[in-house]
């Protein structure tokens, strides 16, 4: 399950912890407008194994990682429960988390998915995408294929 997915022993960081989630996502949408793609934002952190999987699992299959770099922004936005203590970044977490829709409680990571104007379109429990201690390629590219600009604009 995707939401257990803390791994003290994982070594790769995919998400940056020094970035502001909140202005990282707002220079996402700007590019995603400028370029005519939609944002997705992979919600989770370097302590989430899944979360690895997952950034790890699209990058190695160059099917899929052209289908997201062609349509999406595609961004790793961290998130440290800690933060929404007393942390000094709390407030850039909940803006982020407000802006999101507030997605944790979908398990990490859990993808959303924003169009050029920062509208939440979808959010995708990843849990639904797995498949053994993998992702399912058929899964992941029905998703990433299912919220391309031009499949939703299609439907309009």
């Amino acid at each position: 399950m995707a939401f257990l997915c803390a791994n003290a022993q994982n070594p790769a960081k995919i998400y940056d912890e020094s970035i502001n989630p909140d202005t990282q996502i707002t220079e996402a949408i700007s590019k995603a407008a400028s370029n005519g793609k939609y944002v997705v934002a992979q919600l989770g952190g370097n302590w989430c194994k899944w979360c690895i999987r997952f950034a790890k699992f699209v990058n190695a299959d160059p099917e899929l990682k052209k289908l997201v770099d062609d349509n999406y922004e595609f961004i790793h936005v961290n998130y440290n429960p800690r933060n929404e203590e007393d942390n000094a970044d709390k407030e850039a977490t909940v803006a982020a988390l407000r802006k999101l829709g507030n997605p944790v409680r979908f398990g990490f990571p859990v993808l959303i998915v924003l169009d050029e104007n920062g509208n939440i379109l979808h959010t995708q429990d990843s849990a639904l995408l797995e498949s053994g201690e993998g992702y399912d390629k058929e899964k992941v590219t029905r998703f990433f294929e299912s919220w391309t600009p031009a499949a939703v604009k299609s439907a309009k």
